[in-house]
């Protein structure tokens, strides 16, 4: 952090220190969240980066009167280090010791701490209020933000267009859907559904949107009871004057801004359903302010959507087939010029490599945009796992050190998802021993067959067990859900040491995407998108959607067991034969060279 931007920290913080005496407070908590408690949020709701500086996807702060800190997990460990300012703020781990156990812990006697309830789910609100009260201490929700109050060049609230998804993409009517989550929710012995997440929102009425980079989905609420009628609280300002492509026959519309009046009056008296996890608390004190009970639930979207359909499916093997030439025709570029530009003194750099591989993508005709910032990260940045290149930290790629992408696309028939580590010089022994656990441990998981009723949990050892005969580890998950044209980060199935209750089942689409990281040195990481598909007498087993063939040349070819070897031939050769036709003589030539049978 920059003696600039620590004034900026320092003028902020004394700046919310005043709201809080204002509003007789001893402490505000500052999330990361939105009014949808997504992972990605636009520049308006940004409110962690602009109290603290911090950047990253996942985190909270807690700013008291003398004291402040914040939370972030593994990904963000020496990122968090970079973009705060030490001496203000305390850092704390997100998961193994979280804000609720430091107010637990920390707070006084009397003080009083507050928060936003519409940024802050049902989960959260209740944990940390159990937390306050232990300490003697008072939970209070404000009814404005606090943060918003000191922003005085806060952005405007997002307005991106929202187009109709065709059902020759997304597979399944409107009216279906509406028929089927009626169905769930009466089985749930729940009256009315109100649902806050953008991507369930936009799954189930068939629509995309533009108001969140990455996220192809309109922010938004919805309320939806179990006879099929639904009130999308959306901005008018977003739809286009012709709405004759939509399904909207039977949907009523409201302003987002009307949301708690609505829950009121469609939650009187009857059962609703609110995710805890993933709808403002708000939306559960207007409930039962209105004389409502609340079922605290995950969404029967949620677990709708995360079973892809068969043309869903059918997107996602050819959104691959596009992604992979993209990929094919980057890395083909990349080794055709890194090494011969760094003798001449002009290197390829983090920055232009994204824009590279961005423009390969660009070549085809479904894409939309990326999925995520690309993390093009060079040697030491590679240690960072959510690192994103700016033109002050901008890395040249040379032979002195390994080079990471992680990399995806949104395309109008799936979304894409992929990491690949690689060189263009010589690496260590250590590295290479490194990058063969990885990629061991990527093959073990991928290649499993496991029983039906097996949870994420189960399998995550699998992917690390090759790490740990090393006595290494990394500290984040091993897999997450994808969307379908959607969240390239979609809940609820993952796999991670975490317990994650949701049974893995035919339809699911997931990463596997073991990796290891020395911090300030290099970072490894090599993942692949699956498929969950019947394995038959059942079982299960995983189908890689990713063809991206995987540098052998940092591994230790030794190591590998002859079923390992069998495992990448024959991944090679399927990526091979997808691929073939699809690329111009030369960078056939890397596929080629890059795919041939280990040992030829």
């Amino acid at each position: 952090m920059t003696s600039k931007d620590r004034l900026e920290t320092s003028g902020r913080i004394e700046a919310l220190r005043r709201k809080l005496e204002e509003r007789g407070l001893d402490g505000y908590v500052i999330p990361r969240f939105d009014e949808h408690q997504g992972e990605y949020c636009a520049p308006h709701d940004n409110r962690l980066a602009f109290v603290t500086g911090f950047t990253g996807s996942a985190g909270v702060a807690i700013v008291m009167r003398d004291r402040a800190a914040i939370f972030v997990d593994g990904r963000y460990q020496v990122q968090v280090r970079q973009e705060i300012d030490l001496e203000t703020f305390a850092i704390e781990h997100f998961y193994d010791a979280p804000l609720k156990d430091w107010m637990r812990k920390n707070l006084r006697k009397g003080e009083r701490v507050g928060f936003n309830s519409m940024l802050l789910p049902s989960t959260w609100d209740a944990d940390c209020g159990q937390s306050v009260a232990a300490a003697g201490a008072d939970w209070v929700a404000v009814t404005d933000d606090l943060v918003d109050a000191i922003w005085s060049d806060q952005p405007e609230r997002p307005l991106g267009n929202v187009i109709a998804l065709s059902r020759d993409y997304a597979g399944e009517s409107v009216v279906d859907k509406r028929h089927r989550i009626g169905q769930m929710l009466a089985e749930q012995g729940a009256d009315v559904l109100i649902e806050a997440q953008p991507d369930n929102i936009a799954w189930f009425l068939n629509v995309r949107g533009r108001d969140v980079a990455f996220n192809p989905m309109p922010q938004s609420f919805m309320i939806a009871d179990r006879d099929g009628r639904v009130e999308w609280l959306v901005d008018h300002q977003k739809l286009p004057n012709d709405l004759s492509d939509f399904e909207l026959d039977g949907v009523t519309m409201s302003s987002p801004d009307l949301l708690l009046d609505r829950v009121r009056t469609a939650t009187a008296g009857r059962v609703a359903l609110v995710d805890p996890g993933f709808a403002p608390s708000a939306v559960a004190h207007a409930t039962r302010e209105a004389g409502g009970n609340v079922r605290l639930l995950r969404s029967p979207i949620t677990l709708a959507k995360m079973l892809k359909n068969p043309v869903e499916l059918s997107g996602f093997r050819d959104c691959h087939r596009h992604d992979g030439a993209a990929w094919i025709r980057f890395f083909a570029w990349l080794e055709a010029n890194a090494a011969r530009r760094e003798e001449e003194g002009r290197p390829v750099t983090e920055l232009e490599a994204e824009d590279r591989i961005l423009a390969f993508r660009q070549m085809e005709e479904t894409f939309v945009e990326p999925s995520f910032r690309s993390i093009s990260a060079a040697a030491g940045h590679a240690a960072m796992c959510h690192y994103a290149a700016s033109a002050k930290s901008d890395a040249p790629i040379t032979s002195h050190g390994i080079y990471l992408l992680d990399s995806g696309g949104q395309y109008f028939t799936g979304t894409t998802d992929a990491t690949r580590t690689t060189a263009i010089g010589p690496v260590s022994d250590e590295i290479r021993r490194a990058y063969t656990a990885v990629l061991k441990g990527l093959i073990s998981m991928v290649s499993l067959k496991f029983p039906k009723g097996t949870y994420g949990h189960h399998l995550d050892a699998f992917a690390r067990r090759p790490l740990w005969d090393l006595g290494l580890d990394y500290d984040h998950g091993t897999g997450h859900g994808v969307g379908h044209f959607l969240s390239v980060h979609e809940q609820p199935q993952r796999f991670d040491r975490r317990v994650n209750e949701i049974e893995l089942r035919p339809g699911m689409v997931t990463t596997i995407e073991p990796g290891y990281y020395k911090a300030r040195e290099y970072g490894i990481r090599i993942e692949n998108q699956v498929e969950v598909i019947d394995d038959g007498d059942g079982f299960m087993s995983f189908r890689s959607l990713t063809l991206v063939p995987i540098d052998l040349r940092l591994a230790d070819i030794k190591l590998l067991s002859e079923t390992e070897k069998q495992w990448i031939d024959a991944y090679h050769r399927r990526v091979a034969e997808t691929m073939d036709g699809l690329h111009d003589p030369e960078t056939a030539a890397w596929l080629t060279a890059r795919t041939a049978p280990i040992g030829s």
